[in-house]
């Protein structure tokens, strides 16, 4: 069986310090690729640039945050759903974002669920031992590609 990457897209580093601890002390050991912007998400995904190498296969969730350099969450989700290989990748985005036009666009791009990161420490990792536990054992998603 292929092992479940999550692609975590999240440009500040605290905050994916703060996500793979997060997974770790939930016991979600897949493997985690981090892009620190839109445009190596794109690369990643697509296996572009410094990805051009990557071997074939979809991650089998992404964490997308919106606040992002070079090409914002926003734009990345709309690529995803645009192509016939990236399109039923289920997507989460997490975001500190409060903003509900942020949200309705994102589900309007196609995003499978909307989730403001905790400021509590202890609700950060509840919120994402739900998400890894929903996404990646309950959820039957599309086969790798």
């Amino acid at each position: 069986m292929p092992e479940k990457t999550i692609l975590l897209v999240e440009d500040n580093p605290d905050d994916v310090l703060l996500t793979t601890t997060a997974l770790q002390e939930n016991n979600i050991l897949n493997k985690v690729v981090v892009a620190k912007d839109g445009v190596e998400a794109i690369e990643y995904l697509f296996r572009e640039g410094q990805y051009a190498d990557r071997a074939p296969g979809n991650p089998q969730l992404i964490l997308l945050d919106l606040k992002l350099p070079k090409v914002d969450g926003l734009e990345v989700l709309q690529r995803i759903r645009a192509e016939d290989a990236t399109r039923h990748i289920p997507v989460v985005i997490l975001t500190t974002s409060t903003e509900q036009e942020d949200m309705l666009r994102g589900y309007d791009l196609g995003s499978n669920s909307f989730v403001k990161k905790p400021v509590d420490f202890t609700e950060f990792i509840d919120a994402v031992r739900n998400i890894g536990l929903y996404w990646l054992v309950l959820n039957e998603s599309v086969p790798n590609s």
